[in-house]
């Protein structure tokens, strides 16, 4: 085997949705590559990992995307009034915390964990920032709603409440609150408070 750099953080990213633990000895070894080699093509392990954790998100969202899509079609509301962009969001957080193998790494390595998801220089979380952008820039464009601040501000705070709810068990010793996070997110976005709750 010969891999490319996509190949191995394909590779990569099924190992942490299977749980098993990244340990580039013996990634390197079943990919049939040595150590300095998969380093010269992906980089150390933080950088893998963040690689590998990025691919599962946006394979994460574009899911939550083509659920909204199956289901509502082009519309920017579904039938109760909910903005695209936050049925998309929640159904991607609830995603996320129910993947049993993301759940491991964030119990097995929670210092490395939260470095590599929440490092705002790192490979993960500027890229989930600018899929937020992307999403959220799509119900402004189809006329969803008028964001109070930039989107990019925006999606910065949503962004890090996020995580703040979705990584709340190992930054706060907290059971994850995902209805909250929902419903504080709409509000963010939307600048109230739904009638209804999500």
């Amino acid at each position: 085997m010969n891999p490319s750099a996509d190949e191995i953080v394909r590779a990569a990213a099924h190992w942490i949705d299977r749980g098993i633990r990244l340990d580039t000895r013996t990634f390197a070894h079943e990919l049939g590559i040595s150590r300095s080699t998969l380093f010269r093509r992906v980089g150390n392990r933080e950088e893998l990992l963040g690689d590998a954790l990025f691919y599962l998100a946006d394979r994460t969202m574009a899911a939550a995307v083509r659920q909204w899509e199956r289901v509502e079609g082009a519309a920017v509301r579904n039938g109760a009034g909910e903005l695209r962009c936050l049925v998309v969001m929640r159904d991607y957080r609830s995603a996320i915390a129910g993947n049993k193998g993301f759940r491991r790494f964030l119990d097995d390595e929670p210092t490395v964990a939260i470095r590599v998801l929440t490092d705002p220089h790192g490979r993960v979380q500027p890229r989930v920032m600018a899929a937020h952008i992307e999403l959220l820039r799509r119900d402004v464009e189809d006329g969803g709603f008028v964001p109070a601040v930039s989107l990019e501000s925006l999606c910065y705070a949503i962004v890090r409440l996020g995580e703040a709810f979705l990584y709340s068990d190992v930054l706060a010793s907290r059971a994850p609150d995902l209805e909250a996070a929902s419903t504080l997110l709409a509000a963010l976005v939307e600048g109230r408070v739904p009638t209804t709750p999500l």
